[in-house]
Formats: structure tokens, sequence, C-alpha cells
């Protein structure tokens, strides 16, 4: 099968953050770059929608240096939030590639798309899919809690 392509270059970004327990997304997105400018919004976003609660905000983040850097350390701190990094390697542990994998297969699997605003808009559908409940179900099995773990694993060293 041969799929048309564009010889151009046009970034959408989308710099996302899950809520592990209701599924629900917070998103930034832009056509520049994602830079410690876009966490420190996304960061801003969810203190503001958690703005009343009590409960201690934590954020899992992967080992990105423009997550990890001063800029959003600090502001994390005033914003009174978590940050807290997964392992290096370890994808499966991220709930937000298995997001990242389902928005892929809802708006890019096997499509083409003749200019770049169709694309950014069908990639702005699948994610109000998810804003708007339409695809609860099929997140709910794809974003479970429960990991496989290995309380008894042998490991051989060489």
């Amino acid at each position: 099968m041969f799929i048309p392509t564009h010889s151009e270059r046009n970034r959408y970004n989308v710099l996302g953050a899950l809520d592990a327990i209701t599924h629900s997304i917070l998103s930034v997105c832009n056509t520049a770059y994602v830079n410690h400018l876009s966490v420190i919004e996304l960061l801003e976003k969810i203190r503001d929608i958690h703005k009343e609660s009590i409960i201690p905000i934590s954020v899992f983040l992967d080992n990105a240096k423009y997550q990890a850097c001063k800029a959003v350390r600090d502001r994390a701190a005033i914003l009174n939030i978590e940050r807290m990094y997964l392992p290096s390697y370890s994808p499966n542990l991220n709930l937000t590639e298995r997001f990242w994998k389902w928005v892929k297969k809802d708006c890019l699997n096997c499509k083409y798309y003749c200019k770049f605003c169709e694309f950014k808009n069908a990639l702005d559908n699948s994610l109000n899919k998810i804003a708007n409940g339409q695809v609860k179900y099929e997140l709910d099995s794809l974003l479970s809690l429960k990991f496989q773990s290995f309380n008894n694993s042998v490991y051989c060293r060489a």
C-alpha cells in the first residue's frame, strides 16, 4: 500500500497530562516546539483545575531535559506540584504512551491528510472525543493501572 506524503514539514505538538484515575486529559498545543515553557504552562493548567483541592498533586514525567530543568523545578515548587520521574526505558509504565497509541490509531493510522489543517483538526477531534467521554470504555480498558509485577523473579548476572 502506498500513501502519499508531503515534502514540507509542519509541526503540531501536543503536550498532555493524563489523570490516571479519571482518564481526563489536559493539553498544551503549539506549532513551534515543546520546551520548558510548554511544561510550565501545562503545570499551571493542572494547578488551575485543582486549585481548591487539598489532595497533593503528583505529576509523573519521562526524562526529557525540558521537563527536568531548573525553571520547571522552580515553578512546580511554587505551584506545590510534586514531580516524579519514570525509570528510563519503561514505556509500559507510562500511561501517556498507551494514550498516544490510541490517538495515533484513531486519527493517523493509514490516513492521508492533504492539508496540514485537516491533520490538525483530526488530532483535535480525537482529543475532543476523549474530553467528551465518547471513548471512555475503550480508554478505561487501555489505561488500566494493573501492571505485571515480578515478585519472585529470578535473574542471572553475566
